[in-house]
């Protein structure tokens, strides 16, 4: 998610208008609207200080405007901070561990990335249970959507993944 859209849900969050947010940072009065439309549409990117001003505003660390680098751990959760807002990813335990959810009923995104996680969830046990191997759950995961069987998108499984599978069951009889 770019910076103008965490700006524009943490100001609506807020319940800021873009006036208020951008006369709060000091932009005049006559433009402060125009301005923050600028950056929550993308046309414009706030430099570090306005950021850091914004994040202020917002009360919300100057990381959760951020672009996310999920190379930091820093960055990683505030994506999953993101998931949580935008797809209702939920943290909780079950059996001791600590697991994601998804709640479905927040949105209709929601309910597409449980589909999505379950489609994933899917070709994991079969890799568990033997029934592929790693290349092939690699192959799915990294040309993602393609291989993906359960997509309500796709009109016909495609030839790459007829293939794979034709060669998968091939290779176990």
């Amino acid at each position: 998610m770019a910076i103008g859209e965490r700006i524009h849900f943490f100001r609506t969050m807020r319940g800021m208008t873009q006036k208020y947010l951008g006369m709060a940072l000091g932009f005049p009065e006559k433009s402060a609207d125009v301005r923050l439309a600028q950056y929550e549409n993308g046309s414009r990117t706030p430099k570090a200080d306005v950021t850091a001003a914004l994040a202020q505003v917002l009360d919300v660390s100057p990381k959760a405007l951020d672009v996310p680098d999920i190379d930091s751990y820093t960055g990683l959760m505030h994506t999953l901070f993101t998931l949580e807002d935008n797809y209702g990813l939920k943290i909780s335990e079950m059996d001791g561990e600590v697991c994601l959810k998804v709640d479905v009923r927040k949105s209709k995104d929601s309910a597409r990335l449980h589909e999505m996680l379950c489609s994933w969830q899917q070709v994991a046990a079969m890799l568990e249970a033997g029934e592929i191997s790693k290349e092939d759950y690699d192959k799915w995961r990294y040309h993602y959507p393609e291989f993906d069987a359960t997509q309500k998108w796709a009109k016909v499984m495609s030839q790459r993944l007829s293939d794979m599978l034709l060669t998968q069951m091939e290779g176990e009889e």
